[in-house]
């Protein structure tokens, strides 16, 4: 019998990460003024059903200042993914420097209540040069 309080990577459950823009026209708060819009597809290649419940970002600053964020659903949401559909969605990060780098995971439960996972591959947010 499986635990289901352990939460493994399910084979087909994956992540892109379809676009990241500078946009300088976005007002940051406080310190933290380059925003990075990012463009996610979650991919259910899988031969279940997968709902979405929770993702965890690790966000890096150019200095190093790493910040963690947690939280429910995906952008308000809880996406149901039948085997073969996708769900995209947008999103942004706050910087404080002009650079830096993000990544993480996507946690839900497939059709059989098993707690699985699927990472968010790296990727780069840089202002871009005049």
């Amino acid at each position: 019998m499986s635990d289901k309080s352990a939460i493994t990577p399910l084979k087909g459950l994956r992540v892109t990460v379809d676009r990241v823009v500078h946009a300088p026209e976005a007002q940051g708060a406080g310190d933290r003024s380059h925003c990075f819009v990012y463009f996610i597809s979650i991919h259910n290649d899988s031969k279940e059903t997968v709902t979405i419940r929770g993702r965890k970002w690790v966000v890096t600053e150019g200095d190093g200042e790493t910040t963690v964020v947690e939280g429910d659903g995906v952008v308000g949401k809880v996406p149901k993914l039948k085997p073969g559909q996708k769900f995209s969605y947008n999103s942004f990060h706050l910087l404080a420097s002009d650079q830096g780098k993000a990544e993480g995971s996507f946690f839900g439960v497939d059709g059989s209540g098993r707690r699985v996972m699927t990472r968010i591959p790296p990727f780069e947010m840089r202002v871009p040069e005049e």
